[in-house]
Order: C-alpha cells, then sequence, then structure tokens
C-alpha cells in the first residue's frame, strides 16, 4: 500500500505544484437578484446545492475517509485550490511542519489553512496551533464557494489518536 501511496504522490504532487503557480483567478462578483418581493432573495440563493462543477465539494466522510464530488477517498488528504491528493500523516500525532511543508511553495499562497483533526479535536503543538479549525470540510467548502484560495489537511472522522 505504501509504493501506491508513494506512485499517487508523485504523478500528483507535481501536477499540484505547477498548477498552483498559476496565476490566482479573480473573485467572482455575482449581482444580487432583485429584491421586489421581501422572499424572492431566500428563494433564488442556495449556496449548497448551487456549487460550480469546477469547484471541490465535500459531500460526506466515513470513518476512513471522504466523499469529495462523488468520488470516495480512503485515508487523509491534502485539498489546495480545486485539487485533492492523498495525505501521508494516518494520525494527529503525525501531522508536522514538515507534512505541511507543501505550504511552503505553493503559490498562490492560501489565505487559510484548515486542519481538520478526526473525530476529537486535540492539543497540538504550539508550531501547529494557528492551523486547527473545527468543523474543517464544511469551512472549506464555504471559502472555496466564497473564491477564496483555500487549502484543507484532513484527517478521516475515525482517527482518534
Amino acid at each position: 500500500m505504501g509504493g501506491v501511496r508513494q506512485r499517487a504522490m508523485a504523478t500528483t504532487l507535481p501536477k499540484l505544484i505547477q498548477s498552483l503557480r498559476k496565476e490566482c483567478p479573480k473573485p467572482r462578483i455575482k449581482q444580487l437578484p432583485s429584491l421586489r418581493r421581501a422572499f424572492s432573495l431566500y428563494d433564488q440563493i442556495n449556496i449548497i446545492d448551487n456549487v460550480p462543477e469546477d469547484q471541490l465539494r465535500f459531500q460526506g466522510y466515513t470513518e476512513t475517509g471522504f466523499r469529495v464530488n462523488g468520488v470516495e477517498y480512503e485515508g487523509s488528504l491534502l485539498c489546495v485550490g480545486n485539487l485533492v491528493t492523498s495525505w501521508a500523516p494516518a494520525s494527529f500525532s503525525q501531522i508536522t511542519p514538515d507534512s505541511l511543508s507543501i505550504f511552503k511553495i505553493v503559490r498562490p499562497i492560501p489565505e487559510v489553512l484548515i486542519l481538520g483533526c478526526g473525530r476529537y479535536t486535540q492539543p497540538v503543538d504550539p508550531e501547529l496551533r494557528h492551523f486547527i479549525q473545527r468543523n474543517a470540510a464544511s469551512t472549506y467548502n464555504i471559502l472555496n464557494e466564497e473564491g477564496r484560495i483555500v487549502a484543507a489537511a484532513l484527517l478521516p472522522y475515525g482517527v482518534s489518536s
């Protein structure tokens, strides 16, 4: 299994880095609908279902992985912009500055890094403390939909140590 993960990282990581070095797209500005009827605004806005096809969308998680855009992924994930790849840490204790070193070379630099801790929020090393965020997958979805440059490094829900 380790060989498969290494081969996947060997092919995915260069593509990830290359695509992230491209110029940052300008945020999309959407015009709000007319407010002639008080309820029309709420009838037309649905941030959960109206997601562009070119954006990553977390649709669920299991004890061992995640469902993103209809695809089941096993294990930990690293998401940057609209790219997803396997991530080496299998437990919270394996998350180190080295495991997050990709963010030293990614361009454009993400505005936010969301760190999903698995089932429980856990105390982190002071070097990683500013990365922790509850409800990581949901927060990623919202920030990504806003056109923000966002990255996520997530452990599956079932991880507890």
